[in-house]
């Protein structure tokens, strides 16, 4: 039986005056939005124009200020399907106009109020387009929110915001993975079994995979090798996730061995900075970083185009003109940003691993590069036969 569309009015209560302070001095006033108080991270910038919610419950922006660039935010409201975890891991919420009303018939309640549930300190009201084009010219810095009791004058909110520690040299994956194995079962016949490292998964990328015919085995950021092969895998797969790539030491030891042994191996995000490190290459942080669903990447290999969904503030430091020599073999730059020539893909030639930097499970965002799962399952494909 379809329900009738929701039409929740945004909760009320009053005109509450709230900061939005940039470690640089820069401050923007404007009105609280859901939880009040004050909250720290870094601020940073999604140009996506829909998918908030799926921004929202993305672990990469654990300890970050998301601002969101459309000027409209909240109009489709909540609801329990879209979420990409079991929570909201923005450290706060940056909006110029909240909708007054959320309006689809799979809305259970409004971003106001699911903001306020979960305790995300938020301002709305505000310039975005001033506050994007600052970090753009600026770079992503730290920030913090406040509202309430916790409003004081701009010296003191200054100076609580560069108290807070920096996103270079931030070990978070462990933060947001999961403490237990558990186990998404394929979709139909089992076809390949993979054992998936959480870094801050995405839940709609282990149902990619499931709908191919992979069970995917999603395992603790700590994982041993030992705790890898235990499953019996036909592939590794390591997810996005938050934090400086530049401390995942175990991660990228546990990934050396996985190409050691010549497992398939697919990275996304911040699995694609670590299969750099991995490959002896560097990582660096970007200036303001990309975020959003509007994003184009050229597959080299293809020449094709793609619109492509991104979320990262660090990327891999490695040549773009020539075919690199690394200890597992010869490595090539498989996709490159468009915008910025920022390393996007990487596709070892000699074995069976390769990486993107931006997120093909589409959620949100375009279905372009969905093939890349494909690409995946023909790796075991190939490595079984």
């Amino acid at each position: 039986m379809m329900t009738a569309p929701a039409s929740t009015t945004t909760s009320r209560r009053g005109r509450i005056p709230a900061a939005y302070v940039l470690e640089d001095g820069r401050v923007f006033r404007g009105q609280a939005y859901g939880a009040v108080g004050e909250t720290f991270g870094e601020a940073v910038f999604n140009t996506g124009m829909t998918g908030y919610q799926e921004t929202l419950t993305d672990p990469s922006y654990h300890r970050q200020i998301v601002a969101m660039t459309a000027p409209q935010i909240g109009n489709t409201g909540v609801n329990d399907e879209d979420q990409e975890s079991s929570r909201i891991w923005v450290a706060g919420y940056v909006v110029r106009d909240p909708s007054r009303i959320s309006s689809n018939w799979r809305a259970k309640r409004s971003l106001d109020e699911e903001l306020q549930a979960q305790g995300i300190v938020g301002i709305s009201g505000v310039d975005t387009r001033a506050i994007t084009r600052h970090l753009r010219e600026a770079g992503a810095m730290r920030a913090g929110i406040f509202s309430g009791h916790a409003l004081a004058d701009d010296a003191t909110m200054l100076e609580r915001v560069r108290q807070a520690p920096a996103m270079e040299g931030a070990d978070l994956c462990g933060e947001v993975a999961t403490d237990e194995v558990y186990v998404v079962p394929a979709i139909g016949e089992k076809k390949f079994t993979v054992a998936a490292l959480d870094l801050g998964i995405k839940g709609m990328t282990p149902h990619r995979m499931a709908e191919r015919g992979i069970e995917v085995h999603v395992l603790p950021a700590n994982a041993t090798v030992e705790d890898v092969y235990a499953v019996n895998p036909d592939g590794v797969f390591f997810s996005n996730g938050p934090g400086d790539p530049a401390t995942a030491d175990g991660q990228v030891a546990v990934l050396r061995e996985v190409l050691g042994r010549r497992t398939p191996f697919f990275g996304i995000c911040f699995g694609n900075q670590l299969l750099g490190r991995a490959l002896g290459f560097g990582t660096y942080k970007l200036k303001y970083g990309h975020r959003g669903i509007n994003q184009p990447v050229q597959d080299r290999t293809t020449g094709k185009v793609e619109v492509t969904a991104h979320n990262h503030g660090f990327a891999v430091d490695a040549p773009l003109d020539r075919i690199s020599e690394t200890a597992f073999g010869r490595v090539e730059v498989s996709h490159v940003c468009l915008n910025d020539d920022v390393v996007e893909g990487l596709q070892c030639l000699d074995q069976p691993a390769f990486s993107v930097q931006y997120h093909p499970e589409a959620a949100a965002g375009p279905h372009d590069a969905a093939y890349l799962f494909d690409r995946f399952f023909a790796s075991m494909e190939g490595q079984r036969a």
